[in-house]
């Protein structure tokens, strides 16, 4: 029987402790990580990061034990899901799509999950924190539209989509 792969939700920054733990324990696991560069205090590192941060993956027969002992994990918030025989699941053709970019060594980083006619706010550059409607999106760049309701106008203008998020 193919077990279906769960959601884990961990503390900020703890993917790893909570991996290593679970791992020890023989629980089946995946954290995709990717080389970035990352800010400790004041100096920059370079090294891996999760590419779906405060997330890691678990493919194991979870009973109401085995759900216990995951949820012993120091830095664990919690498996997704409404109860331990209700967690939510992921498709394996997802997983594998991961694993497979992981694995081939091309440059892999988080992209953010932003649908056309969704409200975004723009995080970096001379226009942080301006909020529109993304209008389309392409490989490259996404066209945001600001609006004035009251004069029933609007600007647009084409950004790269790693410069948003979900407002």
């Amino acid at each position: 029987m193919i077990r279906p792969w769960r959601v884990v939700w961990t503390r900020s920054n703890c993917e790893q402790l909570v991996y290593d733990q679970l791992v020890t324990k023989g629980f089946d696991l995946f954290l995709p990580t990717a080389e970035a560069w990352s800010r400790r205090g004041r100096s920059r590192v370079h090294g891996r990061v999760p590419l779906f941060r405060g997330y890691l993956f678990l493919r194991h027969a979870v009973d109401k034990a085995s759900y216990l002992e995951v949820c012993k994990a120091r830095g664990l918030v919690r498996l997704l899901g409404q109860r331990w025989d209700q967690l939510e699941a992921v498709p394996d053709s997802e997983i594998d799509a991961i694993q497979k970019l992981v694995r081939s060594e091309l440059p892999v980083f988080p992209y953010p999950f932003l649908r056309e006619g969704q409200r975004v706010r723009i995080t970096d550059g001379p226009l942080a924190d301006v909020e529109g409607i993304l209008v389309r999106t392409n490989p490259k760049k996404g066209l945001v539209v600001v609006s004035v309701e009251l004069l029933r106008r609007s600007v647009a203008v084409q950004l790269d989509c790693t410069l948003m998020e979900a407002a």
